[in-house]
């Protein structure tokens, strides 16, 4: 079986260099490209790639953002992250969205070529240190909440803050009353330590409050 790959980076010089690497290598056929989150998953779904090489920095949607829409698809590629991405956070998170395998820029040719491989044989590759990286981070306590201090409530009022939505609008969506909405703003705004409606909406559109229905 031939493994059709994609590979998705901003940096044409970058994809000029994978591409000519992995068409060398016999069994492998690059059929797409993509130098941004939007056109790599358009790509991919025309396409249909057995592996998928991701940047996790580019422009518009990331490799992220990619990562969560691939998701939702009914034949998703296995992913190699490719990035310079050193950080944790994106190890874990790249991990937990669904990516096969993890691989930094620095990287030998050699071991990328290996991780596709292995990729498509539905097979895990992470070098040993980054393995242990890994096993760390995991275990780790998560980190606070930044939205713990708020009622269930409270959180759908932030959210909607968020929207632009004035606190008439909030009280139809919520169906509760005007006054109660303020109450519930002066409320987010103390417990949040913030000065007004803004700095309420940036803080939201930062943490994402989640949905919550409830009867008035």
């Amino acid at each position: 079986m031939t493994i059709r790959v994609v590979i998705a980076d901003d940096h044409r010089v970058v994809r000029a260099g994978l591409c000519y690497l992995l068409g060398q290598e016999p069994g492998i056929e690059v059929v797409g490209e993509a130098g941004d989150g939007r056109q790599t998953v358009d790509v991919v779904a025309a396409a249909r790639p057995h592996v998928l090489l991701l940047d996790l920095y580019m422009p518009g949607s990331d490799g992220h953002a990619v990562l969560a829409a691939l998701r939702d698809t009914p034949h998703p590629p296995a992913v190699v992250v490719l990035t310079s991405a050193t950080g944790d956070e994106h190890l874990v998170r790249a991990m937990h969205a669904g990516a096969t395998s993890y691989l930094l820029k620095t990287a030998p040719a050699e071991h990328v070529i290996a991780a596709v491989r292995d990729a498509a044989a539905g097979t895990a590759s992470l070098s040993p240190e980054l393995l242990t990286r890994l096993t760390q981070a995991l275990r780790r306590p998560p980190p606070p909440d930044p939205l713990q201090p708020l009622s269930p409530r409270e959180r759908d009022v932030l959210r909607l803050i968020a929207r632009g939505h004035s606190n008439r609008q909030i009280a139809r969506d919520l169906a509760i009353g005007e006054q109660t909405v303020k109450t519930h703003v002066r409320s987010i705004l103390t417990k949040l330590g913030l000065q007004d409606r803004v700095q309420a909406a940036i803080f939201a559109l930062r943490h994402r409050p989640d949905s919550h229905e409830h009867q008035p």
